[in-house]
């Protein structure tokens, strides 16, 4: 069965999504996903994003070829962003790096 996805869409047309190495736990990149691109998430097995600036849809490896088979999506405590683990293909980013969080920290907290 089918979850109601107009649950995850009554804040906003679009909806953060962690994503997430599912074997080491490391965050790999957050992305936006609207109601069309977590349908086809959840019906393909393979991440969908909507595309703030290029205005459409598309589908992580789409051009790289470094694809992310989805183990699980899990929506936070209030419907508004969902945990996405998967098994990453190749680098996560698109500059090479296995994940977008690869520079240098702003602050690190003094012990």
């Amino acid at each position: 069965m089918q979850p109601d996805l107009d649950t995850y869409f009554i804040k906003d047309d679009l909806i953060p999504a962690i994503i997430v190495e599912d074997e080491t736990g490391e965050v790999l990149m957050l992305a936006y996903m609207n109601r069309e691109s977590l349908a086809k998430t959840l019906e393909t097995g393979y991440t969908w994003f909507y595309s703030r600036s290029r205005r459409r849809l598309w589908r992580k490896g789409e051009e790289s070829g470094h694809v992310q088979r989805v183990v699980s999506v899990t929506p936070d405590c209030d419907d508004d962003t969902l945990l996405v683990r998967v098994n990453q293909t190749g680098p996560a980013c698109h500059t090479g790096n296995p994940t977008c969080f690869y520079k240098k920290s702003l602050l690190i907290a003094q012990k």
